[in-house]
């Protein structure tokens, strides 16, 4: 059975405390490739700041809308790279 390229989310009903917890375990579940459309109320800037900590070089970001009611992301899983996590030795181990 083939995987849909984009699973759809809109968090807008969803309580506040409850929105990261749902897009992480969702975005956890995709496939390399594979996109979460994210649909919020507002712009979902801190949910970026939140995945460059948590998830450097896993996704890509891209807006579909922006604003002022509804705002559209789609949140592509990357390939990460071999060396992902390790140390490339450019910086001498400082």
């Amino acid at each position: 059975m083939t995987q849909p390229s984009t699973i759809q989310i809109d968090v807008r009903e969803l309580p506040p405390r409850e929105r990261h917890v749902t897009i992480f375990s969702t975005f956890g579940q995709l496939a390399v490739g594979q996109a979460l459309e994210l649909i919020n109320d507002h712009d979902p800037r801190p949910l970026y700041a939140h995945f460059q900590a948590d998830r450097p070089g896993q996704f890509a970001w891209d807006y579909l809308e922006r604003g002022p009611h509804t705002w559209r992301v789609a949140i592509t899983k990357l390939q990460l790279s071999p060396n992902h996590g390790q140390c490339c030795g450019s910086c001498g181990g400082a």
